[in-house]
């Protein structure tokens, strides 16, 4: 029987660009696997990482990352300790670079979260062992795998799929969210204002990757053009963490961007059920947050959230089985 499990031993995760498009949608397979196993108990393999130690290190709070990857590193026999920002000197009394050969030797990988990506690239350079991306201001790797695994849950394929991207087209996950739809053969459409667009590099990047697999990538300022045909439609927060000055700015820019139930009739797909709502979350959605209290909904209304066709715990969920995909592949 052929092993399951992607040859990346060694690996670390820090953008899509260090997987090859064969093993990117290797790790998704083996992440859908790891679902089914988790779900029947009776099933479960031996754990793969059982004596292995897991470092977790956030500067950014998290709720989807911190719990997908100590769940995962539980569920394979690892034991994952959580070091934030006010549990060690990382950066301020002792550098990234000392603390990562401290970190690597007392541990097997290191998923970092945080702010500048030249920090998880300086893990990955003197650790001597795994890291993977929860995150950074360029790139959000991991998010897209569960991203890409939902859409292949809900259609039973990824190529040949059209998704559009509406709102903020600059931000990690929109570039993450190019480049991997790209290396799926999947077709990708960014909806943004123009101040809003990706960037150039980022853009190219995707590009390159779309030729490569007979998909394309294209921007739209319009999103009511940008969603046409759309099978799935994904959307971020307006103000990413760290932005917080620019809010009132964003609303202005972005409002006409909200995916309601108008944008979504204006894929085509909505009568034949051949449409899904993705969000990264946490999403705006409704009146019970400390932001959306006074002026309701940003990015998405609560209509489309909740509707049957809003996928976006099944894609939360993934985080956990892409995440526990990457360490055993990369551990084992």
């Amino acid at each position: 029987m052929t092993n399951p499990i992607p040859a990346l031993r060694g690996h670390s995760l820090l953008t899509l660009d260090d997987l090859t498009d064969a093993e990117m949608l290797a790790l998704i397979d083996f992440a859908e696997m790891l679902k089914v196993e988790k779900a029947r108990r009776s099933l479960r393999a031996e754990h793969r990482l059982a004596g292995r130690n897991v470092a977790l290190v956030f500067e950014k709070s998290s709720t989807r990352t911190r719990c997908a990857a100590m769940v995962a590193a539980h569920d394979e026999g690892a034991h994952a300790e959580y070091l934030g920002k006010s549990d060690i000197h990382f950066g301020r009394k002792e550098s990234v670079a000392d603390s990562a050969r401290v970190l690597g030797r007392m541990f097997d990988g290191i998923l970092f979260r945080g702010f500048k990506h030249s920090t998880v690239e300086t893990l990955a350079k003197v650790a001597g062992v795994p890291v993977w991306n929860g995150l950074t201001d360029d790139a959000h790797p991991t998010q897209i795998l569960a991203d890409l695994q939902a859409m292949k849950q809900y259609f039973g394929m990824l190529k040949g799929l059209k998704v559009a991207y509406v709102g903020d087209g600059r931000n990690n996950v929109a570039h993450s969210l190019m480049h991997g739809c790209a290396k799926a053969g999947v077709d990708v459409t960014v909806c943004a204002p123009p101040e809003l667009s990706p960037g150039s590099a980022a853009l190219a990047l995707a590009q390159a990757a779309a030729k490569r697999n007979g998909s394309r990538v294209a921007v739209a300022a319009d999103p009511r053009t940008g969603v046409l045909g759309a099978n799935v439609l994904y959307t971020d927060v307006w103000v990413s963490m760290g932005e917080e000055s620019q809010f009132a700015e964003r609303l202005k820019l972005l409002r006409p961007y909200q995916i309601d139930m108008n944008l979504v009739r204006a894929t085509g797909n909505l009568e034949n059920g051949r449409v899904m709502f993705l969000h990264c979350l946490p999403a705006f959605h409704n009146h019970d947050t400390d932001v959306t209290r006074e002026i309701g909904a940003l990015e998405v209304t609560d209509d489309v959230f909740e509707a049957p066709f809003s996928k976006v715990f099944d894609q939360a969920e993934n985080r956990m089985h892409t995440i526990k995909a990457m360490m055993v592949s990369s551990l084992t």
